[in-house]
């Protein structure tokens, strides 16, 4: 399913980071002719090329790294042009939810403004495949990160008809093993003696690994056609209560005895129940079992035009307010958690009630 990668010149931005590390190691495999690895943080490209650089050189690939933001279009321009990519995989940006409900600003210049460099770059300069990692997060957004999210999708939605290149987004979950996700924390407060922390005791995510990740996000940029939004079958949905119950088990130890679980309050913009699929009915199969593509809306050139200039005056003004009521012009789907989870928990209530009755 990765041939269109192979002897190619493949580009990963946010190449260092958990997902673009996973596709590297992946990538490597399916034997392009070359790897560019372009990561604002040196430490981690560093570490990576230094871990895949023996392997790259048996199957005769040459892997290459480029520091710089995306948001740096000199940097992002120099390096179109210097390798000239065929396929980009389009993986940095900002993704702590909480975090980047403070940092706003940062969300959109990095996550939006980034992505809309990165996809007029492949154009521009002939990439024949460019895809964007997306997250559950973009539907229904509750939260900046999660709108950007979604921003970025539209950003590829507006190039089909226009561009000769394949564009795709490919949303999945949250990632187990990944930078800052929920397993690790658990651990650490297991080792300290607890407490756990839940945000919610009612909270539920989807998960998957990072290798299953970037596996799929390779096969569905081999089936990338015209702007498609694919989406991943995550399985079960988990609570994240009984996780934290199940960490505490396999440590060998007793929930609420040995380690107490305490619940926190859920985090700003934070959602009690991700939803993978804005509907079911809306999904089209692929050959692949565990992909799905989600039917789009079409966004014209000029549309996309006038939402970025809404976007940009917002980010001269530069406070949070400007910006979030800027993302929530341009994202029609963004709402406050508020409402969300207080409509999800009566619909929750609704459906335990029927099953009861």
């Amino acid at each position: 399913g990765v041939v269109y990668v192979r002897v190619q010149v493949v580009l990963v931005t946010g190449g260092g980071g958990s997902i673009g590390s996973g596709l590297i190691r992946q990538l490597i495999e399916a034997r392009p002719s070359q790897i560019i690895l372009f990561d604002v943080y040196e430490n981690t490209a560093y570490e990576l090329l230094h871990e895949m650089q023996p392997k790259a050189t048996e199957l005769g690939v040459t892997l290459s790294v480029v520091i710089g933001s995306v948001t740096n279009e000199r940097i992002v321009r120099d390096c179109f042009q210097r390798y000239r990519p065929k396929v980009v995989f389009h993986a940095a940006a900002h993704k702590h939810v909480p975090l980047m409900e403070d940092n706003a600003r940062e969300a959109v210049e990095n996550n939006v403004l980034g992505t809309w460099v990165v996809c007029r770059l492949a154009e521009e300069l002939g990439s024949s495949h460019c895809i964007l990692v997306s997250t559950d997060k973009a539907v229904n957004p509750t939260n900046v990160m999660g709108a950007t999210k979604r921003f970025c999708e539209m950003i590829l939605q507006s190039m089909k008809g226009v561009s000769k290149t394949e564009y795709a987004a490919v949303r999945f979950g949250n990632v187990l093993g990944s930078n800052g996700s929920v397993i690790p924390l658990f651990r650490r407060q297991i080792e300290a003696g607890g407490p756990v922390t839940v945000t919610d005791k009612r909270i539920i995510r989807y998960f998957m690994t990072i290798p299953e990740a970037a596996q799929l996000v390779l096969e569905a940029g081999a089936m990338a056609g015209s702007s498609e939004v694919f989406v991943l079958d995550m399985g079960q949905p988990v609570k994240i209560l009984d996780l934290a119950e199940n960490l505490i088990k396999l440590s060998g130890y007793v929930p609420y005895v040995d380690i107490d679980i305490v619940e926190t309050g859920l985090r700003p913009g934070e959602k009690l129940y991700e939803e993978l699929l804005m509907k079911s009915d809306g999904l089209i199969k692929t050959t692949s079992s565990k992909i799905f593509i989600e039917r789009q809306q079409e966004i014209s050139q000029q549309e996309m035009d006038q939402k970025l200039e809404i976007l940009h005056q917002a980010l001269q003004r530069g406070d949070r307010e400007s910006i979030r009521r800027a993302m929530k012009r341009v994202v029609p789907t963004f709402r406050d958690p508020e409402e969300v989870n207080r409509e999800a928990s009566e619909q929750n209530r609704l459906e335990q009630r029927v099953q009861e009755g």
